[in-house]
């Protein structure tokens, strides 16, 4: 089974205009609700690849009904921890020739929620998947990824964290078995611009080197790069189509490369699922069909 951990999980409001005007009544030209946050998203998609998972993470009021009733609508199962205070938050995504975000802030966790939830990772067992995805509210430790690792230690779960800088690097030493920052974002953990795919090649080394047993590269229109645990690295070209979305790319890349690794084993497989998917949902409004990821998966240009 894979489990999926969002700390924050949210309810995106997602508003068209032709033209954004500051200070002056804009007209939506469309307008529609997403429920996600990165681990949320990582579990919709892999239902859509035939791959069952259950949603665990914190949820509160109204709008985390609505979140968990969505999930379960799309056939994804839910553990959530409900908090008693506050509500899970909504985000504003504006796109207007250009994507805008106003996010905001979660309700407040409490420790006897943190420990909750981490009592429901003790039900894990050897061969189980854990994605910690996103960031960590304010109220948790920035290490909380690195501690539910370690609680695990030992238990034969395969962990996949995908989260940025600290949070990301105090998990390394836990041994997880996938990591996927983005060029940006891997980058800014050794303090540098990545201007060639060796520069990503050579990072990513880096971090394999530190713990990380695969370590997956979504770098935008150029593809992905995959450094495996049998030390082969692996490129995969982005396929052709026209951007619209950029929130759940990295997500639904994050499943596609489980989906094809838990039903093949192969790791150039892969890597191609992970990057159709990742590039489906760049291609979509929202997070991609199955459809939709098997048509770019159909172009030509295999992993290398």
């Amino acid at each position: 089974m894979v489990y999926t951990v969002t700390l924050n999980p949210a309810v995106d409001y997602v508003v068209q205009v032709d033209r954004l005007a500051p200070g002056e009544v804009n007209r939506a030209k469309r307008a529609f609700v997403q429920f996600g946050g990165k681990g949320v998203n990582v579990s919709v998609v892999l239902r859509r690849l035939g791959v069952e998972s259950t949603a665990l993470g914190f949820i509160a009021g109204f709008t985390g009904d609505a979140l968990e009733e969505d999930l379960r609508a799309q056939g994804v199962q839910t553990d959530f921890v409900r908090l008693g205070q506050g509500m899970t938050r909504i985000n504003v995504k504006l796109k207007a020739g250009e994507e805008t975000e106003i996010n905001a802030g979660g309700p407040p966790i409490g420790p006897d929620a943190q420990k909750a939830l981490f009592e429901k990772l003790d039900a894990l067992r050897a061969g189980d998947v854990l994605v910690l995805a996103g960031s960590v509210p304010a109220g948790l430790a920035p290490d909380t990824y690195a501690q539910m690792l370690r609680r695990l230690d030992g238990r034969g779960v395969l962990a996949v964290v995908d989260a940025e800088q600290a949070l990301l690097c105090s998990a390394l030493a836990c041994r997880p078995f996938l990591i996927k920052p983005n060029h940006i974002e891997l980058g800014a953990i050794f303090g540098r611009t990545l201007r060639t795919q060796e520069d990503v090649a050579a990072c990513a080394a880096q971090l394999h080197a530190r713990g990380a047993r695969n370590v997956l590269v979504s770098m935008a229109g150029d593809g992905a790069l995959l450094l495996d645990e049998t030390g082969a690295c692996r490129r995969a070209p982005a396929p052709a189509g026209r951007v619209k979305n950029s929130v759940g790319a990295g997500d639904s890349m994050v499943a596609g490369f489980l989906a094809g690794w838990l039903q093949t084993g192969d790791f150039a497989h892969a890597l191609r699922l992970g990057t159709a998917a990742g590039s489906a949902a760049a291609f979509s409004d929202g997070l991609p069909a199955r459809a939709d990821i098997e048509a770019l998966l159909a172009q030509p240009g295999p992993a290398r």
